[in-house]
Formats: structure tokens, C-alpha cells, sequence
């Protein structure tokens, strides 16, 4: 599908003539949500995917977001991102890995579930869980086809939205267009137009610039400054080593002050509900002004994404970049 500049670019002199008042992402209209448990079946892996779905309740056909949970989560986690989203007109799709969930340390002894969880962080279950990605997506086209189905018609499959946090963060990377295993591996889903990252990483081997020089298409990246992980030794100049590779893909970035790893969930390490916080205000606002620019085509979500309004649900210290192939500010 092809976007106008105009929609998520964010070139100041296309824009100039636009107004975004009134524009605000955090409002919600009075709109009834349904969640419903599903499961995507890949017959040709003999793999079951476990799906929740956010869907406003209705019968039109709407814009899809797909969501990636980090190592050792599930379907039914970050619920805010599920009930936002839809709320705003989107069905949000999110999707359980097996094999790199919760199951990896629910029933792991204490003193072995971090172990656990660092054996499942693994070049072999991010190749699956990026094939779960396109799995569903070949599910939502069927169910969308088929009259028997609750949820025929329902997907508006031409403008489809992935994100996810942490190994779901790198899951995103990978269908979006990331190279992996050094430049040889691609799996890459065209399906996708736009992708949301919370929690990137570096590609363990290889170049940096020639894994991410593929992305095309309009890229969202989420950390914070104490934004580490036990997973990996993952430090948080290692998730800043994204952003400037993506030479080919309109790009924006925020780094949070003071935010941490567990700042996009709402569960923290041992797997408590943290609740809400300013970043979650200020997660649910920049994901969606991005969604409705990159996927609805919103001229005025566009203006408040790339003008000084994206500022106004941050803090002074926090980090705010954007940058089209041209350039970053």
C-alpha cells in the first residue's frame, strides 16, 4: 500500500498549511470492546499460536495492529495497549509465542527461571516467532474470507501495524525487513506498513547498517535511559544502536528519562502488575498519533507526531527524534 508523504513523512514544508487542532491521541470515544481468546493454526509446523483480540464492536472492517510480547510473556499482557487501540478503531491482535512464553519459567523451580528464560532467547525461537507472525497474518485472511467465521470482514488487511516490546521488539525487527544472521537471512513480511519497537536491539553478529538498511517502511523506536536487561547483557546504548541505521525507512524515536526495561509492560521482572505510569500516558499517546498517521493516513495525527505537540506528554529530559531518509531533527 503506498502513503502519501504527507501521512507519516513528516517533511515540515508539505506540512506547513495543515492544522493539527484538535488532534488529540489519548482521547477515547465511548466505543464498546471486545476481547476474545483465539488460536492460529500453522498445520505445516504443527504449531498453535494463542491470540487475544481487541476489536471495537462493530461490523466494519478496521486498520490491524499486531503485538509480540517479550521473553517469557503472554497473549493476555500490556491489556492498556489492547483496550487503547481498539478503543481508537483498531482490532489489535496479540500473539503468544510457544516456546519463548510464559511457560518457559512458569513452572520452572525459582533458582531456574532466569536460566530458563536466557535458553529461550534464541536465534531458533526468533525464527518462530517471526513465522507465527506471518502464520497469523495467513489466518486473519482466512477468517476474514470465510462467512462462518466471527470475525469475517472484520480486518482491513491492507493496513496492518506490528509491534511488540523486548524479544517482541526484535520478532518486529525481523518482519519488518531486519537481515539476520549476518546479512545471509530475511524474514521479512510485506504485509506489514508499519512497525513500533519498544526495547530494540542490535543484531548480536554482523553490521548494524547492513541488518537494518532493508526496513522501508515507517519505524517507531521506544527505550529509556536505564532501559537494561539480564537477558543477553543488553545495555541501553545498545538499544540506541537502531534508530540511526534505519537510512531507508522514515523513523522516530523516543528515549525515556530514567525509563527502564519494564517501562512498555505492565508486569515487572518477576512478573508482578507495575501499573500505570507517565510513560505508559506517554507510550499510549506517540503509538497512536503513529498508528493513525502511518496506517489511517491522518494528516493532522501527522502534524502532532512531527510539530511540538508530541513534546507536550514528555518530560524535559526525555529524548525526541524524528527523521525521514533526508535527514533527523
Amino acid at each position: 500500500m503506498k502513503f502519501p508523504l504527507t501521512a507519516c513523512l513528516g517533511f515540515a514544508c508539505l506540512l506547513t498549511t495543515l492544522s493539527a487542532a484538535g488532534y488529540d491521541p489519548l482521547k477515547v470515544p465511548e466505543r464498546e470492546i471486545i476481547s476474545q481468546t483465539f488460536e492460529a493454526e500453522d498445520a505445516g509446523r504443527d504449531r498453535v499460536i494463542p491470540l487475544r483480540i481487541y476489536q471495537p464492536a462493530s461490523r466494519l472492517p478496521a486498520p490491524v495492529v499486531l503485538f509480540s510480547h517479550g521473553l517469557g510473556g503472554a497473549r493476555d499482557n500490556n491489556p492498556h495497549f489492547g483496550n487503547h487501540w481498539a478503543k481508537r478503531g483498531y482490532i489489535v491482535v496479540f500473539i503468544q509465542h510457544p516456546g519463548s512464553d510464559e511457560n518457559v519459567w512458569k513452572d520452572a523451580p525459582k533458582l531456574r527461571r532466569l536460566a530458563a528464560l536466557k535458553d529461550a532467547a534464541s536465534g531458533a525461537n526468533l525464527v518462530l516467532r517471526a513465522r507465527d507472525v506471518s502464520a497469523v497474518l495467513d489466518t486473519l485472511e482466512l477468517w476474514n474470507d470465510d462467512e462462518k467465521h466471527d470475525l469475517h470482514k472484520r480486518f482491513d488487511l491492507h493496513r496492518i501495524g506490528m509491534s511488540g516490546h523486548s524479544f517482541g521488539a526484535v520478532t518486529t525487527q525481523a518482519v519488518a525487513g531486519q537481515k539476520l544472521a549476518g546479512g545471509r537471512v530475511s524474514l521479512e513480511d510485506s504485509r506489514i506498513k508499519a512497525a513500533v519497537m519498544m526495547s530494540p536491539s542490535a543484531p548480536m553478529i554482523g553490521d548494524p547498517a547492513e541488518a537494518f538498511a532493508a526496513i522501508r517502511i515507517p519505524c517507531l523506536l521506544m527505550t529509556g535511559t536505564l532501559d537494561n536487561s539480564p537477558i543477553g547483557n543488553t545495555r541501553p546504548e545498545d538499544r540506541l544502536n537502531v534508530f540511526p541505521h534505519l537510512v531507508r525507512a522514515p523513523a522516530w524515536q523516543i528515549v525515556f528519562d530514567k525509563g527502564t526495561h519494564m517501562s512498555f509492560s505492565d508486569r515487572d521482572l518477576l512478573g508482578r502488575a507495575s501499573g500505570a505510569s507517565r510513560y505508559a500516558t506517554a507510550t499510549l499517546a506517540l503509538t497512536t498519533a503513529f498508528w493513525d498517521a502511518c496506517l489511517r493516513e491522518d494528516k493532522a495525527a501527522a502534524i502532532w507526531l512531527n510539530g511540538p505537540d508530541a513534546r507536550t506528554v514528555l518530560l524535559g529530559a526525555d529524548q525526541w527524534q524524528k527523521k525521514t531518509m533526508a535527514g533527523s531533527n
